[in-house]
């Protein structure tokens, strides 16, 4: 039976995506720090699912035991999720360095890392599929979270790259556009209803991709279009808006 390694499985996106994928027969691998949550975590999968779930220690920062991490997984996913990612905060990390760093780090290096460990194997092997979340965000720098956005627009950028390279090799690589989610990671900020997905449509959209086969996919519609209209305001009129 095929397996789905979760990088970042704390997150409640990542519980979301896993319950789904376990509730469709795979099993997984929930890779992160906090090591003891995630084996509570991999027990209750196992019971309610009937399916191998497995606790893996993963740090996204430590790229230097990203390769060593990917080997030791026995047998190899057939499905990699990058899940991992932190929003920080943007007034913090314009003035200091360490706190932008560090959501570059998490949004991007850290997965660039990781990912070339995959995809290094899945082109090997000719099979596999490859999600990233990415995000709405890096579409266009916004005052009010650039940092962040930047590092989204890097890994969009890395996933279309990528997805390029592996096509020949019988392996996809989807992106995903979120916009607005309900978690932890957002709680106290004011969102509005129609444009916030729950963690739940998250996982249900990216089961759904990855049978598809999706390259790009906007978890709610309606991102689409809002992000349409944001890319094509001129520049000249766009730098002077409070966004």
């Amino acid at each position: 039976m095929s397996y789905v390694l979760i990088l970042g499985a704390s997150s409640d996106v990542a519980i979301a995506c896993a319950h789904e994928f376990a509730a469709n027969g795979y099993n997984l691998y929930l890779s992160g720090r906090d090591i003891e949550s995630l084996t509570i975590a991999a027990s209750d999968l196992h019971i309610r699912h009937r399916i191998e779930a497995k606790a893996v220690k993963f740090d996204a920062l430590q790229s230097s035991g990203h390769q060593s991490f990917y080997n030791s997984l026995d047998p190899k996913p057939e499905i990699t999720l990058c899940v991992f990612g932190l929003l920080g905060d943007q007034q913090t990390s314009a003035k200091t360095w360490a706190e932008a760093e560090k959501i570059i780090h998490s949004n991007y290096t850290g997965a660039v890392s990781i990912l070339n460990a995959v995809a290094n194997d899945y082109e090997a092997r000719k099979s596999g599929v490859i999600v990233g979340i990415s995000s709405v965000a890096g579409e266009r720098g916004r005052q009010s979270n650039y940092i962040y956005g930047s590092a989204k627009a890097g890994f969009t950028a890395y996933l279309s790259g990528l997805r390029n390279r592996l096509t020949a090799s019988n392996v996809h690589v989807v992106t995903v556009k979120p916009g607005f989610i309900r978690t932890r990671m957002t709680e106290g900020l004011k969102l509005p209803k129609p444009l916030t997905a729950e963690p739940v449509q998250l996982g249900k959209a990216i089961l759904k991709a990855t049978k598809k086969k999706k390259d790009v996919i906007y978890v709610l519609p309606v991102w689409r279009l809002i992000m349409l209209i944001i890319r094509n305001i001129p520049e000249g009129i766009f730098k002077k808006l409070k966004m």
